[in-house]
């Protein structure tokens, strides 16, 4: 077996434990209340809430890079046969995500999202580290303002998932996937250039471990420090003149401005929208600062996996099957394990870890994801013939 191959094929322990960390801190947001009986930001979405999906889609590019090579971006056929693969993952992926958009789950389904990230990252399959880490940085800035100026005079989409009968009106659905969603995809692609190259990083080296860690930290408190201070210098002034306009927020902008959510991108009444680093806001402080979480969470789990490998395995058994585990979580929050059910929270997480743990050691691959990586091998092998 070629050496890149061996790279490429061997599981980073750290890698699928972030993914863990994503997915239940996704799962805490799905359920607990954003404002308590207090009136203040719950703890699971001052913690999670835009950030917990933000490592998620980081971590999509991580294991683009992973599978597609690791640290030596692919070439010539190699190249090719990753195109087919991601491209075979993306189309299961937004088939499930559309299917679970019919369902009445009360969530903001990324699958569909995250499908169509996979496809736009293509082009940047190939390259190297150094080019897409500054490229995503200056995704992240000048993403939010060309999407600030398409959606001044843009409709905006109707409420509510993607799903087959979305198939019906495709320019619509495509503004939404790429426009104006819960997660769009115009700004949301730094996190995806990001992630491919962090994933071209040697992640099983503790020093880049390290960098990760202090780095991710070193941005996330920069960007919501300065927007913090620009909203204390006059901007929170102009932002209340302004008004949200007939943009939807989790609370009104003035109760927290770092902490109410925009449900994917700011109200374009005012450019000073774009100082903001609220979750789901989707603007350059935000974009950034969740960047730097997700770094540093991933650093931290790589490093954990050098020093507490067996105490880690159970998240990382999580991790390792995300897809089966979130279509899990929606289904149980639409049928038998609504937000409102007793302990929803806890039942949730227990399920998902009683699932991949035993599923991990007797089994090996989700049923999800083994149904991507066979219809990936089918496709890279179809290039062969």
């Amino acid at each position: 077996m070629p050496a890149h191959a061996k790279r490429a094929g061997r599981r980073l322990q750290g890698v699928d434990a972030a993914r863990g960390v994503a997915l239940i801190g996704m799962i805490a947001v799905h359920i607990t209340p954003s404002i308590g009986d207090d009136g203040q930001s719950t703890l699971a979405h001052l913690l999670a809430s835009g950030r917990a999906s933000a490592l998620f889609a980081l971590l999509a590019g991580v294991g683009l890079a992973l599978a597609s090579g690791g640290t030596i971006p692919p070439r010539g056929a190699r190249l090719r046969q990753a195109f087919a693969g991601t491209a075979t993952r993306a189309a299961l992926l937004i088939t499930v995500g559309m299917i679970l958009g019919q369902l009445d789950s009360g969530v903001a389904v990324i699958l569909v999202y995250y499908g169509l990230f996979f496809i736009l990252a293509l082009p940047f399959l190939g390259l190297r580290a150094r080019t897409l880490l500054p490229l995503a940085a200056t995704w992240a800035v000048l993403a939010p303002l060309i999407s600030h100026l398409l959606r001044i005079d843009a409709p905006r989409s109707a409420p509510g998932d993607p799903t087959v009968e979305s198939l019906a009106e495709p320019a619509d659905l495509l503004r939404q996937l790429i426009l104006t969603g819960y997660y769009p995809a115009l700004p949301w692609m730094a996190y995806l250039l990001a992630g491919i190259g962090l994933g071209r990083l040697a992640l099983a080296s503790a020093t880049v471990a390290w960098r990760l860690l202090v780095g991710g930290a070193a941005l996330a408190t920069i960007c919501s420090l300065l927007s913090w201070l620009l909203l204390r210098q006059g901007v929170l002034e102009r932002l209340i003149d302004a008004g949200t306009g007939a943009h939807p927020t989790s609370r009104p902008f003035t109760d927290g401005p770092l902490t109410t959510s925009f449900y994917g991108t700011t109200p374009t009444t005012s450019w000073w929208w774009l100082t903001v680093a609220s979750p789901h806001s989707s603007t350059p402080f935000d974009l950034l600062h969740t960047i730097g979480t997700a770094a540093a969470v991933l650093g931290l789990m790589l490093l954990l996996g050098h020093r507490l490998p067996t105490a880690l395995t159970p998240l990382a058994d999580v991790g390792s099957m995300t897809f089966t585990l979130y279509t899990l979580h929606v289904v149980l929050l639409a049928t038998i394990l609504p937000r409102d059910h007793e302990h929803a929270l806890l039942w949730h997480v227990v399920i998902v870890v009683g699932v991949a743990v035993p599923w991990r050691r007797f089994i090996g691959r989700g049923p999800l994801e083994a149904a991507a990586a066979a219809g990936a091998k089918a496709a890279q092998a179809s290039l062969k013939a």
